[in-house]
Protein backbone atom coordinates (compact mmCIF):
# COMPACT_ATOMS: atom_id res chain seq x y z
CA UNK A 1 0.00 0.00 0.00
CA UNK A 2 1.16 3.62 -0.60
CA UNK A 3 2.00 5.60 2.04
CA UNK A 4 0.26 8.74 0.92
CA UNK A 5 3.54 11.09 0.95
CA UNK A 6 3.93 11.86 -2.98
CA UNK A 7 0.77 11.40 -3.87
CA UNK A 8 -0.76 14.04 -6.51
CA UNK A 9 -3.25 16.67 -5.03
CA UNK A 10 -7.06 14.78 -6.71
CA UNK A 11 -6.64 11.40 -8.34
CA UNK A 12 -10.31 10.25 -9.39
CA UNK A 13 -11.28 6.84 -10.41
CA UNK A 14 -13.74 5.12 -12.99
CA UNK A 15 -14.53 1.65 -11.71
CA UNK A 16 -16.53 -0.04 -13.71
CA UNK A 17 -18.18 -3.25 -12.42
CA UNK A 18 -17.85 -5.83 -15.37
CA UNK A 19 -21.16 -7.97 -14.59
CA UNK A 20 -22.94 -6.57 -18.12
CA UNK A 21 -23.00 -3.57 -20.54
CA UNK A 22 -22.51 -0.21 -19.34
CA UNK A 23 -25.62 2.26 -20.18
CA UNK A 24 -26.31 6.00 -20.73
CA UNK A 25 -26.34 6.29 -16.50
CA UNK A 26 -23.33 4.62 -15.91
CA UNK A 27 -21.87 7.15 -19.08
CA UNK A 28 -22.95 10.06 -16.85
CA UNK A 29 -21.68 9.25 -13.54
CA UNK A 30 -18.50 8.42 -15.20
CA UNK A 31 -18.13 11.42 -17.36
CA UNK A 32 -18.93 13.41 -13.98
CA UNK A 33 -16.11 11.77 -12.17
CA UNK A 34 -13.70 12.12 -15.16
CA UNK A 35 -14.29 15.85 -15.34
CA UNK A 36 -14.22 15.62 -11.42
CA UNK A 37 -10.14 15.06 -11.42
CA UNK A 38 -9.45 16.71 -14.57
CA UNK A 39 -10.99 20.30 -13.95
CA UNK A 40 -8.76 20.08 -10.78
CA UNK A 41 -5.58 18.49 -13.16
CA UNK A 42 -5.93 15.78 -11.59
CA UNK A 43 -4.78 12.08 -12.52
CA UNK A 44 -7.54 9.18 -13.23
CA UNK A 45 -7.48 5.52 -12.32
CA UNK A 46 -9.51 3.27 -14.20
CA UNK A 47 -10.11 -0.15 -12.30
CA UNK A 48 -12.06 -3.23 -12.51
CA UNK A 49 -14.38 -4.15 -9.74
CA UNK A 50 -15.01 -7.53 -10.76
CA UNK A 51 -15.21 -9.24 -7.48
CA UNK A 52 -18.82 -10.40 -8.37
CA UNK A 53 -17.49 -13.37 -9.72
CA UNK A 54 -20.60 -14.98 -10.72
CA UNK A 55 -22.18 -12.35 -12.38
CA UNK A 56 -19.22 -11.18 -14.23
CA UNK A 57 -19.33 -11.50 -17.83
CA UNK A 58 -15.83 -12.73 -19.87
CA UNK A 59 -16.24 -9.65 -22.82
CA UNK A 60 -17.17 -6.86 -20.21
CA UNK A 61 -14.23 -5.73 -19.12
CA UNK A 62 -12.86 -4.75 -23.08
CA UNK A 63 -16.21 -3.47 -23.49
CA UNK A 64 -16.02 -1.16 -20.72
CA UNK A 65 -12.49 -0.07 -21.80
CA UNK A 66 -14.31 0.59 -25.59
CA UNK A 67 -17.36 2.43 -24.29
CA UNK A 68 -15.34 4.76 -22.00
CA UNK A 69 -12.65 5.40 -24.88
CA UNK A 70 -15.65 6.11 -27.17
CA UNK A 71 -16.90 8.73 -24.66
CA UNK A 72 -14.02 10.81 -24.99
CA UNK A 73 -12.51 9.78 -21.25
CA UNK A 74 -8.76 8.57 -20.33
CA UNK A 75 -6.95 7.57 -17.69
CA UNK A 76 -3.20 7.55 -16.48
CA UNK A 77 -3.44 4.06 -14.46
CA UNK A 78 -5.69 1.19 -15.45
CA UNK A 79 -5.76 -2.51 -16.75
CA UNK A 80 -4.81 -1.36 -19.96
CA UNK A 81 -2.29 0.92 -19.37
CA UNK A 82 0.08 -0.36 -16.10
CA UNK A 83 0.77 2.26 -13.33
CA UNK A 84 2.43 1.72 -9.71
CA UNK A 85 -0.21 -0.04 -8.17
CA UNK A 86 -0.89 -2.66 -10.96
CA UNK A 87 -2.85 -5.16 -11.33
CA UNK A 88 -6.20 -2.68 -11.72
CA UNK A 89 -8.74 -5.86 -11.75
CA UNK A 90 -10.06 -6.32 -8.42
CA UNK A 91 -9.94 -10.50 -8.84
CA UNK A 92 -6.42 -10.11 -9.23
CA UNK A 93 -5.58 -8.40 -5.66
CA UNK A 94 -6.98 -10.92 -3.23
CA UNK A 95 -3.62 -10.62 -1.05
CA UNK A 96 -4.79 -7.35 0.17
CA UNK A 97 -7.62 -7.79 0.85
CA UNK A 98 -6.52 -11.01 2.79
CA UNK A 99 -4.23 -8.38 4.62
CA UNK A 100 -6.68 -6.17 5.27
CA UNK A 101 -9.15 -8.67 6.86
CA UNK A 102 -6.38 -10.36 8.77
CA UNK A 103 -5.97 -7.00 10.51
CA UNK A 104 -9.68 -6.64 11.49
CA UNK A 105 -9.24 -10.58 12.50
CA UNK A 106 -6.52 -9.50 15.21
CA UNK A 107 -8.24 -7.03 16.85
CA UNK A 108 -11.48 -8.71 16.60
CA UNK A 109 -13.89 -5.87 14.57
CA UNK A 110 -15.19 -8.76 12.62
CA UNK A 111 -17.27 -12.27 13.60
CA UNK A 112 -18.05 -15.19 11.62
CA UNK A 113 -21.83 -15.39 11.11
CA UNK A 114 -23.86 -18.03 9.81
CA UNK A 115 -26.84 -15.94 8.85
CA UNK A 116 -28.74 -16.10 5.83
CA UNK A 117 -26.51 -16.86 2.14
CA UNK A 118 -28.67 -13.80 0.68
CA UNK A 119 -26.52 -11.39 2.53
CA UNK A 120 -23.29 -12.92 1.95
CA UNK A 121 -24.20 -13.55 -1.65
CA UNK A 122 -25.08 -10.21 -2.34
CA UNK A 123 -22.38 -8.25 -0.33
CA UNK A 124 -19.73 -8.67 -3.54
CA UNK A 125 -21.79 -6.55 -5.12
CA UNK A 126 -22.67 -2.68 -4.79
CA UNK A 127 -25.94 -2.03 -2.49
CA UNK A 128 -27.68 0.08 -4.66
CA UNK A 129 -31.14 1.69 -3.04
CA UNK A 130 -33.94 -0.80 -2.51
CA UNK A 131 -30.97 -3.64 -1.42
CA UNK A 132 -29.94 -2.18 1.73
CA UNK A 133 -32.33 -4.81 3.60
CA UNK A 134 -33.28 -4.53 7.35
CA UNK A 135 -30.37 -4.00 9.54
CA UNK A 136 -28.68 -6.79 10.74
CA UNK A 137 -30.08 -7.36 14.41
CA UNK A 138 -26.68 -8.84 15.91
CA UNK A 139 -27.55 -12.99 15.72
CA UNK A 140 -23.98 -13.37 15.59
CA UNK A 141 -22.22 -10.78 16.97
CA UNK A 142 -21.42 -12.46 20.19
CA UNK A 143 -19.10 -15.00 18.53
CA UNK A 144 -15.33 -14.20 18.27
CA UNK A 145 -12.80 -14.95 15.85
CA UNK A 146 -11.83 -18.24 17.19
CA UNK A 147 -15.31 -19.70 16.55
CA UNK A 148 -14.91 -19.67 12.78
CA UNK A 149 -12.22 -22.95 13.25
CA UNK A 150 -15.20 -25.01 15.01
CA UNK A 151 -18.03 -23.87 12.37
CA UNK A 152 -15.33 -24.59 9.41
CA UNK A 153 -14.83 -28.31 11.12
CA UNK A 154 -18.80 -29.03 11.51
CA UNK A 155 -19.15 -27.53 7.55
CA UNK A 156 -21.23 -24.86 8.47
CA UNK A 157 -21.05 -22.08 5.88
CA UNK A 158 -20.24 -18.65 7.53
CA UNK A 159 -18.91 -15.05 6.44
CA UNK A 160 -17.26 -12.46 7.93
CA UNK A 161 -19.00 -9.36 9.57
CA UNK A 162 -17.99 -6.48 10.82
CA UNK A 163 -18.76 -4.97 14.91
CA UNK A 164 -19.70 -1.37 13.74
CA UNK A 165 -19.20 0.92 16.62
CA UNK A 166 -21.69 3.26 18.10
CA UNK A 167 -20.00 6.52 17.23
CA UNK A 168 -21.78 8.94 14.89
CA UNK A 169 -20.42 9.19 10.97
CA UNK A 170 -20.94 12.78 9.56
CA UNK A 171 -18.71 13.72 6.31
CA UNK A 172 -19.35 17.02 3.85
CA UNK A 173 -20.74 15.38 0.38
CA UNK A 174 -19.71 17.09 -2.45
CA UNK A 175 -23.17 17.22 -4.32
CA UNK A 176 -25.20 15.99 -1.04
CA UNK A 177 -23.97 18.37 1.26
CA UNK A 178 -23.70 17.58 4.70
CA UNK A 179 -24.59 13.86 6.07
CA UNK A 180 -24.73 12.00 8.95
CA UNK A 181 -25.30 8.49 10.52
CA UNK A 182 -25.75 6.29 13.36
CA UNK A 183 -24.05 3.59 11.42
CA UNK A 184 -25.01 0.67 14.18
CA UNK A 185 -28.33 1.70 15.06
CA UNK A 186 -29.40 2.76 11.44
CA UNK A 187 -26.98 0.40 9.01
CA UNK A 188 -25.89 -2.47 11.62
CA UNK A 189 -23.09 -4.69 11.21
CA UNK A 190 -22.31 -5.59 7.53
CA UNK A 191 -20.28 -8.26 5.81
CA UNK A 192 -17.08 -7.65 4.43
CA UNK A 193 -15.49 -11.16 3.35
CA UNK A 194 -16.85 -14.72 2.43
CA UNK A 195 -15.44 -17.37 5.20
CA UNK A 196 -12.88 -18.05 2.54
CA UNK A 197 -11.75 -14.59 2.71
CA UNK A 198 -13.21 -13.50 -0.45
CA UNK A 199 -13.82 -10.17 -0.14
CA UNK A 200 -17.15 -7.84 -0.23
CA UNK A 201 -17.65 -4.95 -2.09
CA UNK A 202 -16.80 -2.53 1.27
CA UNK A 203 -13.56 -4.24 2.20
CA UNK A 204 -11.95 -4.13 -1.40
CA UNK A 205 -13.12 -0.63 -2.50
CA UNK A 206 -11.81 0.59 0.65
CA UNK A 207 -8.46 -1.42 0.48
CA UNK A 208 -8.21 -0.44 -3.26
CA UNK A 209 -8.97 3.30 -2.88
CA UNK A 210 -6.37 4.07 -0.53
CA UNK A 211 -3.73 1.76 -2.03
CA UNK A 212 -3.76 3.55 -5.49
CA UNK A 213 -4.29 6.97 -3.61
CA UNK A 214 -7.50 7.86 -4.28
CA UNK A 215 -8.37 11.65 -3.28
CA UNK A 216 -12.22 11.93 -4.44
CA UNK A 217 -14.82 8.93 -5.45
CA UNK A 218 -18.46 10.60 -7.33
CA UNK A 219 -20.81 7.65 -7.62
CA UNK A 220 -24.51 7.32 -7.56
CA UNK A 221 -26.26 8.90 -4.67
CA UNK A 222 -28.06 5.34 -4.05
CA UNK A 223 -24.39 4.34 -2.53
CA UNK A 224 -24.69 6.88 -0.05
CA UNK A 225 -25.19 4.53 2.66
CA UNK A 226 -21.98 2.82 1.38
CA UNK A 227 -19.80 5.83 2.88
CA UNK A 228 -20.59 5.29 6.51
CA UNK A 229 -20.09 1.65 6.07
CA UNK A 230 -16.17 2.73 4.28
CA UNK A 231 -15.70 5.25 6.99
CA UNK A 232 -15.75 3.08 9.75
CA UNK A 233 -12.92 0.98 7.68
CA UNK A 234 -11.10 3.93 6.93
CA UNK A 235 -11.19 4.57 11.16
CA UNK A 236 -9.84 1.38 11.89
CA UNK A 237 -7.17 0.81 9.53
CA UNK A 238 -6.20 4.87 10.38
CA UNK A 239 -6.32 5.75 6.42
CA UNK A 240 -7.49 9.13 5.36
CA UNK A 241 -10.55 8.63 3.70
CA UNK A 242 -11.85 10.24 0.23
CA UNK A 243 -13.48 13.38 -0.30
CA UNK A 244 -16.96 11.62 -1.42
CA UNK A 245 -19.70 13.14 -4.05
CA UNK A 246 -23.13 11.40 -4.47
CA UNK A 247 -24.60 12.70 -7.68
CA UNK A 248 -27.92 11.89 -8.47
CA UNK A 249 -29.39 8.94 -10.70
CA UNK A 250 -30.67 8.31 -14.16
CA UNK A 251 -33.92 6.94 -14.15
CA UNK A 252 -36.69 6.07 -16.31
CA UNK A 253 -39.95 7.79 -16.85
CA UNK A 254 -41.18 5.70 -13.96
CA UNK A 255 -38.57 6.88 -11.73
CA UNK A 256 -36.56 3.74 -11.15
CA UNK A 257 -32.93 3.30 -11.45
CA UNK A 258 -32.25 3.03 -15.44
CA UNK A 259 -32.18 -0.71 -16.39
CA UNK A 260 -33.07 -2.69 -19.17
CA UNK A 261 -36.71 -2.29 -18.12
CA UNK A 262 -36.45 0.98 -19.89
CA UNK A 263 -35.65 -0.40 -23.14
CA UNK A 264 -32.07 -0.62 -24.66
CA UNK A 265 -29.53 2.08 -23.29
CA UNK A 266 -26.27 0.18 -23.43
CA UNK A 267 -23.31 2.23 -24.55
CA UNK A 268 -21.88 -0.99 -26.72
CA UNK A 269 -25.72 -0.72 -28.92
CA UNK A 270 -24.98 3.73 -29.54
CA UNK A 271 -21.60 2.99 -30.54
CA UNK A 272 -22.81 0.22 -33.07
CA UNK A 273 -25.45 2.19 -34.67
CA UNK A 274 -23.35 4.81 -35.48
CA UNK A 275 -24.09 7.37 -32.90
CA UNK A 276 -21.51 10.26 -32.49
CA UNK A 277 -20.54 10.35 -29.26
CA UNK A 278 -20.71 13.79 -28.81
CA UNK A 279 -23.84 13.53 -28.88
CA UNK A 280 -24.98 11.53 -25.95
CA UNK A 281 -21.80 13.93 -24.25
CA UNK A 282 -24.27 16.94 -25.12
CA UNK A 283 -27.09 15.58 -23.49
CA UNK A 284 -25.14 14.40 -20.59
CA UNK A 285 -23.45 17.86 -20.32
CA UNK A 286 -26.80 19.89 -20.48
CA UNK A 287 -28.19 17.24 -17.95
CA UNK A 288 -25.72 18.10 -15.74
CA UNK A 289 -26.13 22.02 -16.22
CA UNK A 290 -22.89 22.38 -17.78
CA UNK A 291 -24.06 23.61 -21.18
CA UNK A 292 -27.54 25.82 -21.83
CA UNK A 293 -28.15 23.15 -24.46
CA UNK A 294 -27.97 19.16 -25.63
CA UNK A 295 -25.92 20.74 -28.69
CA UNK A 296 -23.20 18.06 -29.45
CA UNK A 297 -19.83 18.53 -27.31
CA UNK A 298 -16.69 16.76 -26.65
CA UNK A 299 -15.81 15.54 -23.25
CA UNK A 300 -12.40 17.38 -23.10
CA UNK A 301 -14.45 20.82 -23.85
CA UNK A 302 -16.41 20.64 -20.69
CA UNK A 303 -12.92 20.54 -18.79
CA UNK A 304 -12.31 24.36 -18.59
CA UNK A 305 -15.62 25.55 -16.76
CA UNK A 306 -16.89 21.94 -15.00
CA UNK A 307 -18.19 22.74 -11.74
CA UNK A 308 -20.39 20.36 -9.40
CA UNK A 309 -22.48 23.37 -8.24
CA UNK A 310 -24.22 23.55 -11.55
CA UNK A 311 -25.43 19.68 -11.16
CA UNK A 312 -29.09 19.67 -10.79
CA UNK A 313 -30.06 17.98 -7.32
CA UNK A 314 -32.79 15.28 -8.79
CA UNK A 315 -32.69 12.48 -10.87
CA UNK A 316 -32.47 13.07 -14.43
CA UNK A 317 -35.60 11.46 -16.14
CA UNK A 318 -34.26 9.30 -19.56
CA UNK A 319 -37.32 9.22 -22.00
CA UNK A 320 -37.94 7.31 -24.89
CA UNK A 321 -37.71 10.45 -27.00
CA UNK A 322 -34.29 11.57 -25.34
CA UNK A 323 -33.21 7.82 -26.45
CA UNK A 324 -34.68 8.62 -30.17
CA UNK A 325 -32.98 11.67 -30.28
CA UNK A 326 -29.83 9.87 -29.51
CA UNK A 327 -30.24 7.37 -32.78
CA UNK A 328 -31.66 9.80 -34.84
CA UNK A 329 -29.70 9.43 -38.51
CA UNK A 330 -26.55 11.62 -38.68
CA UNK A 331 -27.01 13.66 -41.80
CA UNK A 332 -24.60 12.72 -44.51
CA UNK A 333 -23.96 8.95 -43.43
Amino acid sequence: MTDGASIPANIGRLAPSPTGAQHVGNARTYLLAWLLARAAQGKVVLRMEDIDSPRVKAHAQQQAIDDLHWLGLDWDEGPNVGGPQTPYVQTQRLPLYLLALFELQQAERVYPCTCTRSDVASAASAPHAGQEGPVYPGTCACRCVADAAALAEAGIPYCWRMRITANERRFVDLVAGEQRCCVGRQLGDFVIAKGDGAPAYQLAVVADDYAMGITEVLRGDDLLPSAFRQLELYDFFGWQPPQFAHVPLVVGPDGRRLAKRHGDTRLAMLREAGVPPERLVGLLAWSCGLRPTAEPVAAAELVAEFSLARLPRQPLVFTPQMLADLLRPTPGK
